[in-house]
């Protein structure tokens, strides 16, 4: 093809990693174009931050990259094949968490929605979890890109915190019924066994525990935030 035929699209967030950076576009280096939308710089969400990617980008394929992630060579090839049949492509992901790759606890397969011919791409929806827009039919590729979730405990919090303010807003804007001993006790469980019995956290070891009983933590902060919210409204 002439011209450009991909456009790597890098989200770089204020806490990035250089290490994990260096490593992420070292991989790309093969790209025809690399744009860094660094998000603590331009307000907005997730969705905004994407589709101002897609919007720099000049390439006929954009490539959506996290700044924690890693592309091998194989990946790369199978990027370069030429597409023909679809116009949007999931590619899964190898998470490495606690410096371990995790294969279970709803780790793996993890597919996410990367790559897209910008002719038929409409953009990115959603505050929280932004969902791709295009006009076609999806595919998968079969190599995995690398995710190196470089995070501790302490950081994790941080991000918990940011997150459920967005998802607390978002259910007491859709009208979540409200909160109350029963709610907050069946969201935990169900939380639970998702991770832990359906997932079969356990399997990954003491690491895969650990991070399935915070994903329960981190759930029941959203609805305690969504009751927060509710209370509110209540009082005035």
């Amino acid at each position: 093809m002439e011209g450009k035929l991909i456009s790597a699209i890098i989200l770089i967030g204020g806490d990035y990693d250089k290490k994990l950076l260096e490593k992420c576009l070292a991989s790309l280096s093969w790209a025809d174009e690399i744009i860094k939308v660094e998000t603590n710089k331009i307000p907005g969400s997730f969705s905004e931050w994407r589709n101002y990617g897609a919007q720099k980008a000049t390439g006929d394929w954009l490539f959506y990259v996290d700044s924690d992630e890693e592309v091998t060579e194989e990946l790369r090839n199978e990027i370069e094949i030429e597409k023909t049949n679809y116009v949007a492509y999931t590619i899964s992901r190898r998470n490495f968490i606690f410096d371990k790759e995790f294969k279970y606890g709803g780790q793996r397969p993890d597919y996410v929605k990367r790559l897209f011919l910008k002719s038929k791409f409409r953009g990115w929806r959603g505050e929280l979890h932004e969902e791709p827009s295009f006009d076609g039919k999806m595919g998968h590729l079969d190599t995995p890109l690398i995710h190196h979730k470089n995070i501790d405990l302490s950081q994790m919090v941080v991000k918990t915190n940011e997150w459920s303010e967005i998802e607390a807003k978002l259910m007491y804007e859709a009208g979540h019924p409200g909160m109350n001993f029963f709610r907050f006790f069946s969201a935990g469980a169900r939380e639970f066994w998702l991770r832990m019995i359906k997932q079969t956290a356990f399997l990954d070891g003491r690491e895969g525990i650990i991070y399935a009983l915070y994903q329960v933590y981190s759930r029941l902060i959203s609805y305690a935030k969504l009751w927060e919210k509710q209370l509110s409204t209540i009082r005035t």
